[in-house]
């Protein structure tokens, strides 16, 4: 029998120069070993001319197609007088002929690990001695170069004959630096959306179909992107896109190098939907550990509140983005101040107002309903949009009525009018539904980030399933009855209160 001792660790600590270059040493190690799996897949790319072929004739073709309809749109611009618009026409196309060589990364990017597979080429590279993260992020710039290299010799090639040809269009370097910056972040993107859904599928048919997910949501962005790029007073919107984008790069190569796993991709030969193990999953998480015992109290206090104890990280980022949220509101009010002082309304008017608002609440429960469905809408579509954004659009959404309430503060205040029936008609129902939509965009976070950094012991469909548990208890216990509770003050407290500040 050998035994086991355990040894005090009596060494030095590391000094703090010495971490960053043992910091330093692992990346340069890490990126090192990642381009050896690049320059394979590179080389393998460059001789499949199935992949090249695609490339080469998106690459000269498109950008000659996308300027013989610049030089049409010139033309019928020129023949019906709107020649002004042509500056904010002409950086427009640049865009579209940068996106489509960069689309094929897409297809590339989703046979890189269940396209391996299915040639069987896959067991001897999962074998080398590499990282799960030194694998991922080689063949995502496997996946990435090619077609964007080609990309750049698109935007080349339009930009050049527009420069050179009978446009003689001279744009400013920094309009080309953006459109370069939005393409690349766009590949980015999508390869590494990409990456992730093949390594995590059983075949190319299902890697395709998955890839919808991707290509759609970036079309939708080009088209807005594109809506921006017409109008050169708000191309500065252009590099929020590309912090968003960033920020959404970091989060898909963490995911895919988190939930990566060379034994589960080996030995997984068909995706099954198992809805009875779905229904267990999310029965027991939304139960809690109770036993053979419930009670309504027991729920609360051992399901409920450890769920909401482990929602304190998400509320405070919840916090943190409405205080941010208010703020910038507030901050707008100086840049489009409306002279509220010259409206004419009376005290006697508001007050008339209230009076019906009041009876009215008194006499008609549908209007309770009204706003209590309401805040319910909005908290319902953050959380299904949390789904799909890593949880952004819930952050997003709870949001906006803040910074609309701090832009309306500050120009009550610019305008020398009286704060207090404004802060009132907030805080009487505020004190509830504040928190509520703390607590529900918290879960909503956390529903729609889960996927991106699950527990160590659980796959990716159980850490969300479980997280799905979590929201609509939480949803159903928690924030549905403070919801209910603000809309009844909403309606029958805060504008008896508001006359009553008015009266005096």
């Amino acid at each position: 029998m050998v035994s086991v001792t355990s040894k005090v660790d009596n060494r030095a600590p590391v000094p703090a120069q010495g971490y960053v270059r043992g910091t330093r040493a692992y990346i340069a190690r890490t990126l090192g070993n990642a381009l050896i799996v690049t320059r394979r897949e590179v080389r393998d790319s460059f001789r499949d001319w199935r992949i090249m072929v695609p490339i080469f004739l998106l690459t000269l073709i498109f950008p000659l197609l996308a300027n013989g309809m610049t030089n049409v749109f010139i033309g019928f611009f020129e023949d019906n007088g709107a020649e002004p618009l042509l500056p904010a026409l002409l950086p427009l196309l640049p865009m579209i002929v940068g996106f489509f060589p960069v689309s094929i990364s897409l297809v590339i990017a989703l046979e890189t690990f269940v396209g391996e597979k299915e040639r069987l080429s896959l067991e001897p590279l999962l074998s080398t001695p590499l990282t799960n993260t030194e694998l991922y992020l080689g063949k995502a710039f496997a996946a990435m170069l090619p077609p964007l290299l080609a990309s750049y010799t698109g935007l080349a090639i339009y930009i050049g004959a527009l420069v050179l040809g009978e446009q003689q269009w001279r744009p400013a370097p920094f309009l080309i630096v953006q459109i370069v910056v939005l393409t690349t972040v766009q590949a980015l993107v999508m390869v590494t959306g990409a990456v992730v859904v093949s390594s995590q599928t059983t075949s190319t048919r299902a890697a395709n179909l998955l890839a919808s997910f991707i290509i759609i949501p970036v079309s939708m962005l080009v088209m807005l992107e594109s809506v921006i790029m017409v109008q050169p007073h708000r191309r500065y919107l252009l590099w929020y896109i590309v912090a968003g984008l960033l920020v959404t790069v970091v989060l898909l190569i963490r995911m895919g190098a988190r939930i990566f796993n060379r034994e589960e991709l080996l030995g997984r030969s068909l995706d099954q939907l198992n809805l009875r193990w779905v229904a267990r999953i999310f029965w027991s998480q939304f139960r809690g550990p109770l036993g053979d015992r419930f009670t309504l109290w027991r729920w609360y206090r051992l399901s409920v509140f450890p769920a909401l104890r482990n929602l304190r990280s998400g509320m405070l980022v919840l916090f943190l983005c409405l205080a941010a949220a208010f703020i910038g509101g507030w901050a707008a009010a100086g840049e489009w101040q409306v002279p509220l002082d010259q409206f004419e309304a009376n005290d006697e008017t508001l007050l008339d107002n209230l009076q019906s608002w009041f009876e009215l609440g008194q006499d008609n429960p549908q209007l309770i309903a009204l706003a209590v469905g309401q805040n319910l809408r909005v908290l319902l579509a953050a959380t299904i949009l949390a789904v799909f954004t890593f949880g952004v659009m819930a952050l997003l959404l709870v949001m906006i009525p803040f910074g609309i309430l701090g832009f309306i503060m500050a120009q009550v205040t610019m305008s020398d009018l009286s704060v207090l029936p404004f802060l009132l008609g907030v805080i009487p129902h505020g004190v509830i539904e504040i928190p509520a939509i703390i607590i529900a965009g918290a879960a909503a976070l956390r529903l729609g980030s889960v996927v991106t950094r699950p527990p160590k012991d659980m796959t990716v469909g159980e850490a969300w399933v479980r997280a799905l548990g979590d929201t609509v208890k939480i949803g159903l216990a928690v924030v549905l009855p403070l919801i209910v509770v603000a809309g009844i003050l909403e309606v029958t407290l805060t504008p008896r209160v508001i006359e009553f500040v008015l009266a005096r």
